[in-house]
């Protein structure tokens, strides 16, 4: 059985707000969403902070990237303007302020953990390491993803309670024995890449399958349909919470 929310805002507000911020959260929940998807990556002194790109440039006017900026530097960068003037001064969030923004809320986290290249092991240690310090014992647990298998070990060394779901675009043939090492509760992919069979075979085999990022009704039945638990998606707005 699933025991997380079924529809997930991806990266906070979908196309509505700009993505990994504090400001997409709360799109996310104003349109009703308790579940919301995002990007978490190390500063150059090792601090978990929501940002998709490791290199400036996309959400971030600025040259350089997250691996060679420090945290402070980083905290007071722009990640709004470049989505709409509405939003400037929307600065990046650390992983630490969005965990308590969405506790306040009561809101479900799916933490993608996205190492710049060649940071896997540090960053999967350092997001479990904040998630283990910032929730309660008690409370619903956020869901760990990555398409970095050394990420997820690493996190599992350091936070073996919090679940783990590995990403892959296309669902590769050693799939089962990968989620059985690193002892994944879920199986996250492509939407586009999916069967019915391959959908089949996975639920049989005892995980949960998430998809991303699927932004039509029509396709959120036609998966639902095959068995699939949960997916994310960018429209917050033509697809309800509760779908």
């Amino acid at each position: 059985m699933w025991p997380y929310p079924k529809v997930i805002a991806h990266r906070g507000g979908g196309t509505l707000a700009p993505e990994n911020t504090i400001a997409a959260m709360q799109c996310g929940l104003d349109y009703g969403f308790h579940a919301v998807e995002f990007d978490v990556m190390l500063s150059k002194d090792g601090v978990p902070v929501l940002m998709h790109d490791p290199i400036f440039g996309r959400t971030v006017s600025s040259e350089g990237g997250v691996a060679t900026t420090l945290a402070a530097d980083l905290l007071q960068m722009d990640a709004g303007r470049w989505f709409a003037g509405r939003f400037a001064g929307e600065c990046v969030p650390s992983y630490a302020a969005v965990v308590r923004f969405c506790q306040q809320h009561g809101i479900w986290m799916n933490v993608e953990i996205k190492p710049v290249p060649g940071f896997e092991q540090e960053t999967g240690r350092a997001v479990a390491r904040v998630t283990r310090q910032l929730h309660a014992a008690d409370a619903l647990l956020p869901l760990f993803s990555s398409f970095s298998f050394d990420a997820l070990l690493s996190a599992k060394g350091e936070a073996p309670g919090v679940p783990r779901g590995l990403l892959m675009d296309q669902i590769e043939p050693g799939w089962l024995g990968a989620l059985q090492e690193i002892e994944a509760v879920s199986l996250h992919t492509n939407h586009k890449y999916l069967t019915a069979e391959l959908a089949r075979k996975i639920k049989d085999a005892g995980y949960g399958l998430l998809c991303y990022t699927v932004n039509t009704p029509e396709r959120a039945a036609e998966i639902g349909g095959w068995g699939v638990d949960a997916f994310c998606t960018d429209r917050i707005d033509l697809i309800p919470a509760e779908f």
